[in-house]
């Protein structure tokens, strides 16, 4: 009995598997070339906008604390010093952004200390860390701006609920100088001349940015 070839089997059955398998490649290279070009008029946009740089920049951020979403759609990276007044008038923003888009952005604090008690205010913030209370203590840092002293940093960090003794060897050892020093080399990298600066999804942004525009910002990246 002769049996019948299936269809995938002949010669032009396989061609034809081939073929479609090429245009099917070919379809999926040009969606993703039109993705990527929507996406980049879109960042070319947004920057003219907002003057956003074009050029995009790797930031580490493997020692650095954060807030918001686990795997974000926007990622806004911070270089800040709690001396900086402009760092002050940028923190409530920062800190309604984090609520209002917590599922979709997410933002690290990246430590720029340029003031003479700035690597002692950056080093308070990261011993709380230590405790689970570092965005407590940012907050407090920027809303008691003018604190200098290590007693005045002992008396905040009794006033968020650490553990003053852990706090206070931690701070008087400067256990975290090495994590400040690796962001402040960074920054140097960068070429960054003051604070703050911002880095949304690698695009870099300077000063004290309102509250408006970070949310214009974030709606026009978001679409």
């Amino acid at each position: 009995m002769i049996t019948k070839k299936r269809w995938r089997k002949t010669w032009w059955g396989i061609s034809l598997i081939v073929i479609l398998t090429i245009i099917l490649v070919f379809l999926i290279a040009i969606s993703f070339y039109f993705f990527d070009l929507v996406k980049q008029n879109q960042y070319n946009i947004i920057s003219q906008k907002f003057k956003l740089t074009d050029k995009t920049y790797q930031i580490s951020t493997q020692n650095n604390f954060w807030l918001g979403a686990s795997k974000p759609k926007i990622t806004i990276i911070g270089f800040c010093d709690f001396a900086c007044p402009f760092c002050k008038n940028s923190y409530p923003n920062i800190r309604e952004i984090s609520l209002e888009y917590h599922e979709k952005v997410k933002i690290v604090f990246k430590d720029y200390p340029l003031h003479e008690e700035s690597l002692s205010l950056a080093m308070a913030s990261r011993c709380a860390g230590e405790q689970g209370l570092f965005w407590l203590m940012h907050d407090k840092l920027f809303q008691n701006q003018g604190v200098k002293t290590n007693q005045q940093l002992i008396r905040l960090s009794k006033q968020i609920g650490a553990d003053v003794d852990k706090f206070t060897d931690c701070l008087t050892k400067q256990k975290h100088l090495e994590e400040i020093q690796k962001d402040f080399n960074e920054g140097e990298r960068l070429n960054l001349k003051g604070t703050p600066i911002w880095f949304i999804n690698g695009h870099k942004i300077e000063g004290d940015i309102p509250h408006d525009t970070f949310i214009q910002i974030i709606k026009e990246m978001l679409k």
